[in-house]
């Protein structure tokens, strides 16, 4: 199935039912007195997650959601059915934007989540409603109001610990294939990856982590070279980058050095946000250069990019260096987890400055 991260649907909440005017009327009743019953409330459109998709192909095809009107009201207090709310199933992971104001709606990021998009419409008054001592006799209704129509803009951010960056033929699909059971296309050309691969890395008993790899930037990137910075935003929700660079490139004239600029300016020039999280800069295929030009190549590397990026040499094709690798980002990867379930603790309790202070 091809892989679509991009979709724009319409969604339509059903509209509620209108309130009735009646009046009783059976034999030897003259005076039966009003009896419209209320309409019924309009469906309601959700977006759930679901576990089965990975794509959000199924929006080429289909592009409007209606969900059901609610019943009118009827005579001898009769009230109209509700209208059954629609549930429109997609990937976890999927950010919804209203198209029109860009307001961030949500994100679906776990099994079973439902998501409300479009509120259903209230249903109106019958008659019975406005009867009083001084009104026996109300031929009034209300009607439903209409349900929410909005124009929602949908985004696949595929939900991943740690993020591979770099130049094509770096080596990620390599180091993906050898971390996890993923099995990416390899090859020798630029560009064997097209579109975001996703694979579990297990360290050990309930330790693991998921790592996603996408396709590579060229220089340009962010002005549509190449694939572009287009599968960027795939990588907006990890915990961790790591930017592997090829320290032999197939170019002889070329420098890993100016590789390792090159991704990083694509980089910033597509997310602040993005270039501001936590990178780890990985130095592939070791296993080419001798010890004295791999730790030459080190040094130059940890002069220009500083302390605040640990460097790691590793071999994914030979799996050298890849197991010390993994170990040092569970690490992290679990250290991250704890501090942001502790900042979400935090915030539940309030800080000290949002507490009231003692009057006493």
């Amino acid at each position: 199935m091809k892989f679509i991260d991009e979709a724009t649907i319409t969604v339509k909440a059903g509209d509620g039912g209108n309130g009735c005017v009646s009046f009783r009327r059976e034999k030897y009743i003259p005076f039966g007195g009003p009896d419209g019953g209320d309409g019924g409330d309009g469906g309601s459109v959700w977006l759930v997650g679901d576990e089965g998709l990975n794509t959000l192909a199924d929006f080429r095809y289909q592009r409007r959601f209606d969900a059901e009107r609610g019943e009118n009201g009827k005579g001898r207090n009769r009230t109209g059915s509700s209208g059954e709310d629609l549930e429109i199933a997609v990937p976890i992971g999927t950010q919804v934007r209203d198209a029109e104001t860009d307001e961030i709606l949500g994100d679906v990021t776990h099994e079973g989540q439902r998501l409300l998009v479009a509120q259903g419409g209230f249903h109106g008054l019958g008659n019975t409603r406005y009867k009083s001592s001084t009104n026996q006799a109300p031929r009034q209704s209300k009607p439903g109001t209409p349900g929410d129509l909005r124009k929602l803009s949908l985004e696949l951010m595929v939900l991943a610990d740690v993020g591979l960056l770099g130049l094509p033929n770096a080596g990620k699909s390599t180091l993906l294939a050898r971390a996890s059971a993923a099995r990416p296309k390899i090859a020798d050309y630029p560009f064997t990856t097209l579109i975001p691969q996703l694979g579990v890395v297990r360290i050990g008993v309930n330790q693991s982590f998921v790592i996603a790899d996408i396709p590579g930037l060229i220089e340009g990137a962010a002005e549509g070279a190449g694939l572009g910075t287009r599968f960027l935003k795939h990588l907006a929700r990890t915990r961790l980058l790591l930017h592997v660079v090829d320290v032999s490139p197939p170019d002889p004239e070329a420098d890993p050095l100016v590789d390792l600029r090159t991704a990083i300016t694509e980089l910033e020039h597509h997310s602040d946000k993005l270039a501001a999280l936590p990178r780890w800069i990985v130095l592939n295929k070791k296993e080419l250069l001798d010890a004295d030009e791999l730790a030459a190549l080190v040094e130059r590397v940890r002069a220009d990019q500083g302390e605040a990026h640990p460097i790691f040499t590793i071999s994914a094709a030979t799996g050298e260096g890849v197991d010390a690798l993994l170990q040092a980002v569970m690490r992290h990867v679990e250290e991250a987890a704890q501090a942001a379930a502790e900042a979400d603790r935090r915030g539940a309790m309030g800080t000290p400055e949002d507490k009231p202070e003692d009057p006493a």
